[in-house]
């Protein structure tokens, strides 16, 4: 009997596991609660891999994985949902993965974010990067904040994507998402001609090269929100991996330019549950008078520390949202130790010792 896709991605729905892997040789795993899970299903074939690969690849990615022996698309069953596919070759053979995509999209409280974030949307220009790791739910809380929007203004709201995740139902808002692939070439052909579009909101799936953050930088300064996300692990390597793209000559300018166009910077990574499931923690930077002036002057050392003692601008640091999570009962201390940037203050916070080194190195 040959392997079925369906039946496979119908018990990882069940067994509420976040991502499938299949690779020949293996039987399929399961990632459920962060964990790698072995499924009762006998090892992969190549010959049923190849199968599957032929069978699920569509037809206008066909020519662009001979070519880059790797795509990205989205795949449908009636039964089991929504999945974003990440289909790739590894030592001459294809090989998958599927991470599931819940259908209802989830709001701020569903995930455990701050409310504080509600506030962020209602800028009516500027741009909102959600960084973080893969894996970390950075398109989950694009979402949400999305849904708020959705849920609370009357906006015009563009989104490009690769591929489309959430499915979204127009609410308060009017909302068109694009794919790259189906329904555009790249983000950066999307990118001009959206202005033409009459956004409000541009949602842009991920940030991959200069082009596309330029674009999406001209569409914050003419008065437009851009929510997008960027592979980064902090909130000031966030601002670097974003000056790195473009030529040391062109730096000083961008900088002086996402000074003035930045929002804020949510950075986030995802810790287990003491219940089950994960929590987000989020590293949290609003682009406030003190953090302008960090930007422009390059003074981009100092971040971390504006961030930590910005909490009453809506700021947190890992560890403070951490720590919260840890006293609030949601995350074990051992966890929070293991995802902390700096266990040692962690642990000191925990014991109720706080250091003001933030405030100490700001400058005046």
């Amino acid at each position: 009997m040959s392997l079925s896709l369906h039946e496979i991605m119908v018990e990882a729905v069940q067994r509420k596991a976040s991502d499938i892997h299949l690779k020949s040789g293996c039987a399929p795993i399961f990632r459920i609660h962060s964990e790698l899970t072995a499924s009762q299903y006998p090892p992969v074939s190549e010959d049923d891999i190849r199968r599957l690969a032929a069978e699920n690849l569509p037809a206008y990615l066909m020519a662009d994985f001979a070519r880059e022996m790797e795509v990205d698309f989205a795949l449908v069953d009636p039964q089991a949902g929504r999945f974003r596919v990440s289909l790739f070759t590894s030592q001459g053979v294809p090989a998958f993965v599927l991470r599931h995509v819940k259908t209802r999209v989830p709001s701020l409280a569903d995930l455990n974010l701050p409310p504080t974030l509600a506030d962020l949307v209602q800028a009516p220009q500027g741009i909102i990067l959600v960084t973080g790791a893969t894996g970390t739910g950075k398109s989950t809380t694009l979402a949400a904040l999305i849904r708020l929007l959705n849920e609370t203004q009357h906006l015009r709201i563009m989104t490009i994507e690769d591929p489309i995740e959430y499915q979204f139902t127009d609410g308060t808002c009017l909302i068109s998402q694009r794919e790259v692939g189906p329904d555009t070439l790249s983000f950066s052909s999307a990118l001009k001609r959206v202005l033409r579009q009459d956004p409000d909101v541009i949602m842009v799936g991920e940030m991959r090269d200069r082009t596309t953050f330029e674009t999406a930088l001209n569409a914050a300064e003419t008065g437009h929100l851009v929510f997008t996300t960027l592979h980064a692990s902090s909130a000031a390597h966030s601002v670097n991996r974003i000056l790195n793209l473009f030529p040391e000559a062109e730096r000083e300018q961008i900088r002086l330019n996402l000074a003035g166009n930045l929002k804020a910077i949510l950075c986030q990574q995802l810790v287990p549950a003491i219940r089950s499931g994960v929590m987000p923690a989020l590293e949290i930077l609003i682009n406030t008078p003190t953090v302008r002036k960090l930007l422009e002057k390059n003074r981009l050392e100092v971040l971390a520390a504006a961030i930590e003692t910005g909490g009453g601008d809506g700021m947190q640091s890992f560890n403070q949202s951490l720590y919260h999570l840890i006293r609030n009962g949601l995350i074990s201390e051992q966890e929070g130790m293991l995802h902390s940037v700096n266990p040692e203050q962690l642990s000191m916070n925990l014991k109720g010792i706080f250091l003001d080194e933030g405030k100490r190195i700001l400058p005046t």
